[in-house]
């Protein structure tokens, strides 16, 4: 390996900060201990990158998923040996399942303690392979700039993934006057980005002998920023358009065109319309069960063209008829600069239309706070404007449903594995991402008690968040279930107990407030718009379900729920 003599002599822990700058890296979420040690001594006097100090590992985790997922750079996160890495497993799996592009560093005991039940030593390269896109353990000092610059290519090309990067205390305190060659040479890994044209032809063809298209949209739409380019695709040959949960945003919801989120909790013309579409064109979807409902059974009526930058994607759950390799922005650019086919889609659009027109969102009621209303109010007061994140139960649900999006990546929310505990600091991640821009979380009471302990930093950095906690003295979700399929025996999902929100927040010196009032509601959100960091509290009703609902295993024509105007 090409040796390359440095002016002075470097430790490890410099050039971990000083290649981590070069590559663009302005921000990095940690927690130190006792590996990450020489690490931290660096980053004392480092000028050019910012560390923010999380209060749990699980927490910086999720603040550099909130990072990465509303800007689409590269998010990275610093944590020590045995607890400090094993604390960090579950955001690392999340980023793998919502294609986060990660960068982990973990710190490492001595190179001659490892394998040898060391101190805080845990094998956090064998226990992270899984749930990584590529991971490392450095072995040489002056191979840390080349494994750092290949990880961040490996984590923010083809599809993005978290690369974790395990690095033993010695090798960053070790002093050296000399690196190995940093240049990228992996010819193993080689990601399609460039569609086949033929495949792309082959769409346009199919296109013209459908009557009932439909566009599946996914995050993959959201990531690649081809937002634009799909919305002229829709518009140039009227087709109806399906989201999924990550794929919100890529169209406005108030598109004429739209027609809902898909799949379980989706609306009932997006369900509908997959089920009797002649021809789907998914892009950047990878078809989970929570879309599709009973694969059997899944727009079995449709021929299917994938368009997915993993290949591993094409074909995993859903027979594909037009399979395309690439990036999404590519692969719509080239739909679009091939010459016009001629379809006719208006009956279709009028039936999906008269579809969508039919059904009652919720029946609104008096007595009590609805969660619904709650998130409308919320996007009139933000103008549908606002990166709004949440956590993972009915509150997601909800605020899938009700948020009038119209950007992409403007909901940053845990998809794939449904984190609990993701929101508060994936929002804290994505305030500090988007400092021009209102960030609005919504929590449940269950997520909330899991990692609000990351409100501590709101005041430290100066991050306005607004926090918005829907508490339903359970966990909505779980309950929902309970009452739904298991004859209302609601074991261990409803909290007899909770602790005073509003105390705590005070305790952290966030802004404080607490709604109960249906009638005084609108006035009283208001208060949102003031730029400070604040906790709203706000009671909703113990009985409220996420509706319509797919039962799991089921079809998605057989949903639950449906209320269709008089």
């Amino acid at each position: 390996m090409e040796k390359i003599t440095l002016e002075t002599a470097k430790t490890g822990s410099e050039l971990v900060l000083e290649t981590l700058r070069d590559l663009g890296i302005d921000t990095i979420f940690g927690y130190p201990g006792g590996a990450v040690l020489p690490l931290y001594d660096a980053i004392y006097s480092f000028k050019g990158i910012k560390h923010i100090l999380g209060r749990h590992e699980q927490g910086c985790l999720h603040e550099a998923e909130g990072y990465a997922k509303s800007t689409g750079k590269l998010g990275v996160a610093v944590v020590t040996s045995g607890p400090g890495a094993t604390n960090a497993i579950t955001g690392i799996a999340d980023a793998m399942s919502d294609s986060v592009p990660l960068l982990v560093f973990t710190g490492q005991v001595n190179r001659s303690g490892i394998g040898k039940d060391a101190f805080q030593e845990a094998d956090i390269v064998g226990i992270t392979m899984p749930i990584t896109k590529y991971n490392y353990q450095v072995r040489e000092t002056a191979d840390i700039p080349r494994v750092i610059t290949e990880a961040v290519h490996i984590a923010t090309t083809g599809r993005p993934g978290p690369v974790v990067i395990d690095l033993p205390k010695d090798v960053s305190a070790l002093e050296i006057d000399y690196i190995y060659n940093p240049a990228i040479n992996i010819p193993s890994y080689q990601p399609t980005i460039e569609p086949n044209e033929l495949q792309i032809k082959k769409i346009l063809k199919q296109l013209g002998k459908a009557k009932q298209p439909v566009l599946l949209v996914g995050g993959g739409v959201s990531y690649a920023e081809a937002a634009d380019e799909l919305v002229t695709l829709a518009e140039r040959y009227q087709i109806p358009v399906v989201t999924s949960l990550l794929g919100q945003g890529t169209i406005a919801t108030s598109h004429p065109l739209f027609l809902g989120m898909g799949g379980m909790h989706g609306s009932f013309a997006a369900n509908i319309a997959m089920t009797e579409a002649d021809f789907m064109i998914s892009i950047g979807c990878r078809f989970d069960d929570r879309l599709t409902g009973n694969p059997k059974t899944f727009a079995k009526n449709a021929k299917v063209a994938h368009i997915d930058i993993d290949p591993a994607e094409i074909g995993k759950i859903i027979a594909v008829d037009i399979p395309v390799v690439g990036d999404a922005k590519k692969a719509l650019q080239q739909l679009l600069a091939e010459p016009l086919v001629h379809n006719n889609t208006e009956k279709w659009v009028e039936k999906v239309t008269k579809d969508k027109n039919r059904v009652r969102s919720y029946d609104k009621k008096e007595r009590v706070v609805q969660p619904q209303a709650v998130i409308e109010r919320v996007g009139e007061l933000t103008k549908g404007d606002a990166i709004v994140v949440t956590d993972v139960g009915q509150h997601q649900m909800w605020a899938a449903q009700y948020y009038p999006y119209q950007n992409e990546r403007q909901l940053v929310t845990s998809g794939g594995l449904g984190t609990m505990g993701f929101g508060v600091p994936a929002a804290i991640g994505a305030k500090i991402a988007n400092p021009d821009k209102e960030v609005v979380l919504f929590v449940g009471d269950g997520g909330f008690q899991m990692t609000n302990q990351e409100l501590a930093i709101l005041n430290v950095y100066k991050i306005p968040i607004k926090v918005i906690m829907l508490n339903n003295h359970s966990l909505g979700m779980v309950r929902q279930w309970q009452e739904a399929f298991y004859d209302g025996r609601t074991s261990e999902s409803v909290f007899e107990t909770l602790p005073d929100f509003q105390l705590m927040a005070q305790a952290y010196g966030i802004k404080n407030y607490k709604f109960d009032n249906p009638e005084t509601l609108e006035k009283d959100l208001e208060v949102i718009t003031e730029d400070v960091p604040m906790f709203i509290e706000i009671d909703i009703s113990r009985k409220e379900h996420v509706l319509p609902m797919v039962p799991a295993g089921k079809s998605n024509h057989e949903m639950l729920g449906v209320k269709f105007n008089a």
